[in-house]
């Protein structure tokens, strides 16, 4: 018999990364709140959520919060300044201190990019405990994403995410980011493209208004379709929301189940293709139903880990 995913080994490989969470590194009351608000992963932001001025002691900040979140569930990311920026060394100086779980970098345009970064991570003692992660923003990463997935992946240490930067990419091609962001579709459809060709993680840019709630699940909702793994947030009240539509619905786990267990019978043992219900189910199915399994089993790891929990009316 088929037996369901065993829920220690699909959290080792399916990292959940439903809500992603953008809080600025200079502001000492959201980096206090933001481990309590339930998110899979916290970006501590020093580049466009911090001014210039400010980025100094941001860095003791973000080494400070980096320490006090280390071995928590959520997972810790930090946004640095681009290649070549007067911030960037300093950045990641300060990353390295704090011993993160990944590293984002803005501004990604070409394959160099990347290996600077890993080379930068490489000597500074980062390359067996952290992943790198690029922001898609810009005309040349488009253009590039073939090249920059493929190198990075080869990488130490290596790519594991692309992250869509919305806004950066309207203001970089003059596009329209309205009317359900039509006009972007195409570009991010092919970054969730490239991304499953490479195994990548991708992730969703984020919904400006987080007044508007209903607006935000309406393009969280779109982001499901389209195949992304999660959404990037600028505030806590978009983060149960993003957690619960990204997770798997009930019924589409309850169906999963049924898959795997029809397939699990002796009587379909061999079977590649099985009836279910007068629906033809195929052997491809029943993959799919385990990676959902497997996916859920992942979020409930998590969900349990200790500390994890979302305080009522919380807010930054």
């Amino acid at each position: 018999m088929t037996q369901p995913p065993n829920p220690a080994a699909a959290a080792s490989r399916f990292r959940p990364r439903r809500s992603v969470l953008y809080v600025p590194a200079s502001n000492a009351r959201a980096l206090a709140k933001a481990p309590t608000l339930g998110a899979d992963g916290i970006v501590f932001d020093l580049e466009d959520a911090v001014a210039p001025a400010a980025r100094a002691p941001a860095r003791q900040a973000l080494v400070a919060a980096l320490a006090a979140t280390a071995g928590g569930p959520a997972e810790r990311i930090v946004r640095i300044n681009a290649i070549g920026s007067a911030d960037f060394e300093a950045d990641l100086d300060a990353a390295a201190a704090g011993r993160p779980d990944a590293i984002l970098l803005p501004k990604v345009e070409t394959a160099a990019d990347l290996e600077a970064l890993a080379g930068g991570c490489r000597s500074r003692g980062l390359a067996d405990d952290v992943s790198l992660w690029a922001m898609i923003e810009t005309a040349g990463a488009l253009l590039a994403l073939e090249s920059l997935a493929g190198v990075g992946r080869s990488l130490t240490p290596a790519l594991d995410c692309l992250v869509v930067g919305t806004n950066d990419l309207a203001k970089d091609t003059g596009v329209d980011p309205g009317d359900d962001r039509r006009y972007l579709l195409p570009w991010l459809m092919q970054v969730i493209l490239v991304g499953r060709r490479y195994r990548l993680t991708v992730l969703d840019g984020v919904w400006n208004d987080f007044a508007d709630r209903a607006g935000f699940e309406a393009e969280a909702g779109q982001a499901v379709k389209m195949a992304f793994d999660g959404k990037t947030l600028i505030h806590p009240g978009q983060v149960e929301a993003a957690n619960r539509l990204f997770s798997p619905s009930a019924e589409a786990l309850a169906q999963a189940r049924r898959i795997v267990a029809a397939f699990g019978d002796d009587a379909n043992s061999g079977a590649h293709v099985i009836n279910l219900d007068g629906r033809m189910v195929e052997r491809l199915h029943c993959e799919q139903a385990e990676q959902l399994l497997a996916r859920q089993a992942a979020i409930e790891a998590l969900s349990s880990s200790p500390g994890r929990h979302r305080p009522p009316g919380s807010g930054l």
